[in-house]
């Protein structure tokens, strides 16, 4: 049938007719196919979206999709709560055991725990991830993945330490300052809070004393280099501090005199000067500390009373005359000073 025309029976003539249409006519008809098609949709819509509460059918399959996303999302996170608390466990025991036993600093929290300051580089996820959950995930990909590095960096540090544990057991100060003949000296005060011999108040007395007379020779305890060599007058009088490394450093004060100068490296059971009475001092004593990381620690940790005088004499003899065979020796001469 052409578009725009009709066929009219004519019961007379017994013959169809041809009976044209307007185009205003063909407009209104098309126009009203239109609308009820147009409504026929939003009816099966609204009984499909609110009435039986159904969901069309491309929008099922993205939220399909989406939760799988999700829940691989929320996996890689559980993943991620585990390595974390792994990671944890292993920085509590770098600090607390393989840092601490080689005389290591911990390393800072803001180092292990450095953010992501400055430009917004996750700005990207806020338009695609309205609830934030692949932002979240990115960040603590990003920030776990530094921990590790800044523990990588912390173990190969710990590992090329421990290849001297000869060295450091050595420097550690662990003899008596000097030798322990009952005869030659008395302990007069202990590590920690003490009566102030001068002003009677309660003091944390931070090394320990041993009364002697003066001219006793006081020994290095520890391999090491001399830090400082100085006099105060209301202090320590003279002293002596050296350096062992690993953390450990020694102090050695109210001395008579002293045999070392800075710099100079000094071997356990060395010679280092002489008892005595200098400073501010309540009568002849050698006043000796042990500092571990920057913090005073007690000295009678590190050394054992028990030795005997012959036993401590031998170790000094053998430290005596090896020092004076690499003196003697013109090329360690410049290692000596």
């Amino acid at each position: 049938m052409s578009m725009g025309k009709r066929y009219v029976f004519n019961s007379k003539t017994l013959s169809y007719e041809v009976k044209k249409r307007s185009k205003r006519s063909r407009f209104f008809r098309s126009l009203m196919l239109f609308a009820v098609s147009l409504g026929m949709a939003m009816f099966y819509f609204w009984l499909y979206a609110y009435v039986l509460d159904l969901e069309p059918p491309k929008t099922a399959l993205l939220k399909k999709k989406n939760a799988e996303w999700c829940s691989r999302v929320e996996m890689l996170n559980r993943k991620l709560d585990e390595s974390s608390e792994a990671l944890t466990s292993l920085q509590m025991r770098d600090d607390d055991i393989y840092r601490s036993i080689f005389g290591m600093n911990d390393i800072p929290s803001e180092v292990r725990n450095a953010g992501f300051g400055g430009v917004n580089r996750y700005a990207h996820y806020d338009d695609v991830d309205p609830n934030g959950l692949l932002k979240k995930t990115a960040v603590r990909i990003d920030v776990l993945t530094k921990k590790t590095f800044v523990q990588s960096k912390s173990f190969d540090e710990v590992a090329q330490l421990s290849r001297r544990a000869g060295e450091m057991a050595s420097c550690i100060p662990a003899i008596p300052p000097m030798n322990p003949d009952p005869k030659k000296y008395r302990f007069t005060s202990q590590f920690g809070y003490r009566r102030d011999p001068f002003t009677g108040r309660s003091k944390r007395h931070t090394g320990v004393d041993f009364a002697m007379k003066p001219g006793n020779p006081i020994y290095s305890t520890g391999d090491g280099v001399v830090e400082s060599v100085k006099f105060e007058l209301f202090g320590y009088g003279n002293q002596v501090v050296i350096d062992h490394g690993f953390g450990y450093k020694t102090r050695y004060a109210h001395l008579k005199s002293v045999g070392v100068a800075e710099g100079m490296k000094v071997k356990r059971g060395e010679c280092i000067g002489l008892s005595g009475n200098s400073g501010r001092s309540s009568g002849p004593h050698l006043h000796y500390e042990v500092l571990y990381r920057g913090s005073h620690v007690n000295p009678a940790n590190y050394f054992d009373l028990s030795i005997t005088p012959e036993e401590y004499a031998t170790m000094v003899q053998g430290i005596a005359d090896a020092s004076e065979r690499i003196t003697l020796h013109p090329s360690h001469q410049k290692k000596r000073r």
